[in-house]
C-alpha cells in the first residue's frame, strides 16, 4: 500500500508534504515544517549538534511505521489458516481483509485534529493501544465478527501512524538529516509487512497476530525516553517545554536560538495564510492539479495493489499448491530492496519516465500471471503455469515498488499551490483508502470469477495509467512550484 497520506480532512490544514521531506537533504535550505515556506540555512549552528537524541527519537517514532507494515502484511499468508480454523466463507474473509483500509481511513482523516490535540506523542500511543488491543481481539477470535473488530482497530491506528510518524520526524529532525531520516518512514513499512508474510509462513496466525503487538509495546516504552515535537509545543504555546525539547534534541552546547526563532516565525506565517475549502479545487486554476492527483491514486489503487498483496498467498497457491509458501518468501524478500533502489532513482530519473516504466512493468507482470491462470484454466502448458504465475507476481510487486508506490504521491505533493496543499492531500488521501478498500474487498470474487481475468483487469489499468501520464501529467523534477503550475494550467 503507498503511503503518503500527510493530510487532516477535517481541518484543511496545511502540513508536510512529500517534498517539505526531501528537499532539505537535496539543497540544504530550511524548509518551514508547517507551511513549506524556505529560509537560507547557512550557518544554522543547530545543524551541527548532537543527533544522538533524534536518531532514538526516529528509532522509537519508525516503530510504529513497522507495526503499520506488519498489519497490511499479516492477512496474506493467513488466508487459509484463518478461514479453515474459524470455517470463514469467502466475503467473511474478504470483509476481514479489506476492513483494514476502512479503519486505515478513518485513522488517516481524524489524525491531523488528534495530533495536534493530544500531540504527536499522545496520537502514537493512543494508535498504539488501539493496535494492541486490534491485535488482541483476533488472537481471541472464534468468529468473524471478532476477528472484523481487530482489524478495523489495528486499521485505526495504522491511519493514524501514517500521518504522525513522518510529521513527528520531520519537526525533531536538523535540516540536513530531514530528508533521509523521514525516508525511514516508508523503509520500515515495507520491513515490516516483509517479515509479516516471513514469519506467517513459519507459524500460527495466532501467534503472527502477537508479533503484531511487539512493535507497539516497543514504541510506549520509548515514548517514555524521547521528547515532544518542539514545533507542536511551540504551535500550543508551551514556550518552556519548547525550548528543552528543542535543546535535548540538538544537544546540550548547542546554540538553538536561531532554529527556536525560526520555527516561531514559520509557525506564525502558517497561521497567516488564508484557510482553503474542499469546493476551491473546482476552481479552473487549481482543477487540472485536482484531476491529476486524484487519477493517479486511482491508477495506483485499481491496478491491484492491494488485491495482490493482502492475499498473495492465496493467489500463489491457486497457480499451484507448491507455491504458497515459496511465492510468499519470494514476495517478501523482493519488496525492500526494490523500495531502496526506486527512493534512489526518484530524483535522477524523473517522475514521468519512472512511473511510465513501472506502470509498464506492473502490465508485464499481471500479464504473465493472467496468461498462467489462462493456461491452466484450459489445461495448456500446465508445467509453465508455476512459473509464469510466481514470475508474475514478482515482475508486478517490484515494477510497483520502484515507482507506482511513491511517485504518485510525490507528484501529488508537488502539483498543488502551497494554500492548496491541505485540501488538496485530504481529497487525495480519500481516493486512495476508498480504492484500497474497494480493490482489497472484491479480489477475492473477482478470482472466483476468473483468475486470469481479475490480472488482465488490473493490467488493463496499467495501459491506462501510461497512456494518462504520457498525455497530462507534467515533469516536476527540478521545477520550482510557480514552473510546474505554468506546466499544468498550460497543457
Amino acid at each position: 500500500m503507498a503511503i503518503g497520506n500527510l493530510k487532516d480532512v477535517e481541518s484543511g490544514e496545511i502540513t508536510y508534504g512529500l517534498e517539505d521531506l526531501e528537499e532539505p537533504l537535496m539543497n540544504g535550505k530550511v524548509v518551514s515544517c508547517s507551511s513549506g515556506e524556505e529560509t537560507d540555512g547557512e550557518g544554522e549552528d543547530s545543524s551541527n549538534g548532537s543527533i544522538g537524541m533524534v536518531l532514538l527519537s526516529t528509532a522509537v517514532a519508525v516503530c510504529g511505521s513497522f507495526e503499520f507494515g506488519s498489519c497490511v502484511g499479516y492477512s496474506a499468508p493467513v488466508q487459509s489458516a484463518i478461514s479453515e480454523d474459524l470455517n470463514l466463507s469467502l466475503p467473511e474473509y474478504s470483509m476481514f481483509g479489506s476492513i483494514l483500509t476502512i479503519g486505515a481511513m478513518l485513522g488517516a482523516v481524524t489524525s491531523g485534529r488528534t495530533a495536534d490535540f493530544i500531540g504527536r506523542k499522545g496520537a502514537m500511543r493512543m494508535s498504539a493501544l488501539l493496535c494492541i488491543m486490534g491485535w488482541l481481539a483476533i488472537f481471541f477470535s472464534t468468529e468473524a465478527f471478532s476477528l472484523d473488530i481487530g482489524r478495523l482497530f489495528t486499521g485505526y491506528g495504522i491511519g493514524v501512524f501514517s500521518y504522525v510518524v513522518p510529521i513527528f520526524i520531520a519537526e525533531i529532525a536538523p535540516k540536513n538529516l530531514r530528508g533521509g531520516l523521514t525516508t525511514l518512514n516508508q523503509l520500515m513499512i515495507v520491513v515490516g509487512a516483509s517479515t509479516a508474510f516471513l514469519l506467517g509462513s513459519v507459524i500460527t496466525w495466532r501467534s503472527l497476530a502477537l508479533t503484531g503487538i511487539l512493535p507497539c509495546i516497543c514504541l510506549l516504552l520509548g515514548l517514555f525516553i524521547v521528547p515532544e515535537s518542539p514545533r507542536w509545543l511551540a504551535k500550543v504555546g508551551r514556550e518552556k517545554e519548547f525550548q528543552v525539547a528543542l535543546q535535548k534534541l540538538r544537544g546540550n552546547g548547542t546554540d538553538i536560538s536561531r532554529e527556536a526563532v525560526e520555527i516561531q516565525v514559520n509557525l506564525e506565517a502558517l497561521r497567516a495564510l488564508p484557510k482553503a475549502r474542499m469546493v476551491d479545487l473546482f476552481q479552473p486554476k487549481y482543477i487540472r492539479s485536482m484531476i491529476i492527483g486524484v487519477a493517479l491514486m486511482v491508477f495506483q489503487q485499481f491496478g491491484g495493489i492491494n488485491g495482490i498483496g493482502f492475499y498473495a498467498s492465496e493467489t500463489f497457491a491457486a497457480a499451484g499448491p507448491s507455491l504458497a509458501k515459496i511465492g510468499t518468501i519470494a514476495y517478501a524478500c523482493i519488496q525492500v530492496p526494490i523500495t531502496v533502489a526506486g527512493a534512489m532513482l526518484i530524483d535522477k530519473s524523473g517522475r514521468r519516465p519512472l512511473i511510465m516504466v513501472s506502470a509498464t512493468g506492473t502490465f508485464i507482470g499481471c500479464s504473465m500471471a493472467g496468461a498462467s491462470f489462462f493456461l491452466k484454466s484450459h489445461d495448456l502448458l500446465l508445467d509453465w503455469v508455476p512459473i509464469l504465475a510466481i514470475s508474475g507476481v514478482l515482475v508486478y510487486i517490484s515494477a510497483f515498488s520502484i515507482g507506482m508506490g511513491a511517485v504518485p504521491w510525490v507528484i501529488m505533493s508537488e502539483i498543488f499551490p502551497i494554500n492548496m496543499k491541505g485540501v488538496g492531500g485530504s481529497l487525495v488521501v480519500l481516493v486512495n483508502w476508498l480504492g484500497a478498500w474497494a480493490v482489497s474487498f472484491t479480489f477475492n470474487f473477482l478470482m472466483s470469477w476468473s483468475s486470469s481475468g481479475t490480472f488482465f483487469l488490473y493490467s488493463g489499468f496499467s495501459i491506462m495509467t501510461i497512456l494518462f501520464v504520457a498525455k497530462f501529467v507534467p515533469e516536476t523534477k527540478g521545477k520550482t512550484l510557480e514552473e510546474i503550475q505554468e506546466s499544468i494550467n498550460s497543457s
